[in-house]
């Protein structure tokens, strides 16, 4: 019983269950692309002179791959975009050498996976283009070579950037390849919280060894790694928040303090970073030693130097995220508000504090 049991597990979902919101927003803008898409392919003049062709099937799963699961290296624009379009040119070529529609299916197929996956662009629905293309040639008078022009790669060229908008302007991002943090301070060295880990070398290599490489990229999976070990460090700090490591009793300056008072007061207390308050205490900004250099302005004041787009931080923040914000280089110190007043500050200082403690434990 057992055993049947497991059998039947391995054959039921595989994917976490999506949310009905993430169900509605992915089905509405596949819906909307391929409407779009639509309309923009026939408006669109044919290389020939002749009208576009109207969408082709395979772009249902297209679209559902950019939508739905926008993250998949199998629907990133080079995926979906090379994949039809060399996926076409297979379809194209084999049934100008292959007359028996059976053989030339089977044929299109396979040339198509090949040439994907040579190309570093396997696309699933790209099979589905070739096997068209196969079963749909007139006998005795092949599709053109431009039908792999249009509809096909006109066709993903505008449903890739349909997705472009709709995942961006419904919060997801696509494409989804990002290219590796780099170093704010323009050196090859990797960011701090890198150094110490696997590099994106070792990570593509345990993904060929696992067959995973399609499933997923290495600097993804690095990201991914990332973010379970700052959740396991947080775990490991015992749920300390903000509040708890932070210094209360912050040192700040006024919108209008002058540059030379400024400097005057990183010198005497050796801080790095200094906040900005109204009067009422609300935080402006934060201001560093770095601000003040190549200031030659003396009606400049700490309202026009401060920088106003730092992250900052609640009581309850974790420490966590506050742990990944200063070990970028970037942020020297996070303000924490209790709604738009200055309540404390945390700084590298006081994060080393905290995790000197833990390790303590």
């Amino acid at each position: 019983m057992s055993r049947l049991r497991s059998a039947l597990r391995g054959l039921g979902p595989a994917v976490a269950r999506p949310t009905p919101a993430e169900i509605l927003r992915a089905a509405t803008g596949a819906g909307l692309g391929l409407l779009a898409a639509g309309f923009l392919a026939r408006a669109l003049p044919h290389p020939g002179g002749d009208a576009i062709p109207f969408l082709i099937a395979p772009l249902g799963a297209s679209a559902f791959l950019m939508f739905a699961v926008p993250n998949s290296p199998l629907a990133q624009p080079w995926s979906a975009i090379t994949g039809n379009f060399l996926s076409a040119l297979a379809g194209l070529l084999v049934i100008r050498l292959v007359p028996d529609p059976r053989l030339a299916a089977a044929l299109a197929v396979t040339l198509a996976m090949i040439a994907m996956m040579a190309a570093r662009a396997m696309h699933p629905p790209g099979g589905a283009v070739a096997l068209l293309i196969a079963l749909t040639a007139r006998p005795g008078a092949p599709t053109g070579f431009g039908y792999a022009l249009a509809p096909v790669l006109i066709d993903t060229l505008i449903l890739v950037a349909l997705a472009i908008l709709f995942n961006r302007l419904t919060g997801r991002t696509y494409p989804f390849r990002q290219a590796p943090a780099a170093s704010p301070h323009g050196t090859i060295d990797a960011v701090p919280d890198r150094r110490l880990g696997l590099s994106a070398g070792d990570l593509g290599q345990i993904l060929q060894k696992m067959n995973l490489a399609a499933n997923i990229g290495a600097e993804d999976l690095a990201r991914l790694i990332g973010a379970a070990e700052a959740e396991a460090t947080s775990r490991q700090l015992g749920g300390l928040t903000a509040n708890d490591v932070m210094s209360h009793d912050v040192v700040t300056v006024p919108a209008d303090a002058h540059p030379d008072s400024l400097a005057q007061l990183f010198r005497t207390r050796r801080f790095k970073t200094l906040p900005v308050v109204a009067e009422d205490g609300t935080y402006l900004g934060l201001l560093s030693q770095s601000d003040l250099l190549g200031r030659t302005d003396t009606r400049d004041e700490a309202e026009q130097i401060m920088s106003t787009d730092f992250a900052t931080a609640h009581r309850d923040t974790p420490l966590a995220p506050l742990l990944a914000l200063l070990a970028d280089g970037r942020q020297q110190a996070v303000p924490v508000l209790d709604g738009s007043r200055l309540v404390g500050l945390v700084t590298r200082s006081d994060m080393i504090g905290a995790l000197a403690h833990a390790l303590r434990k």
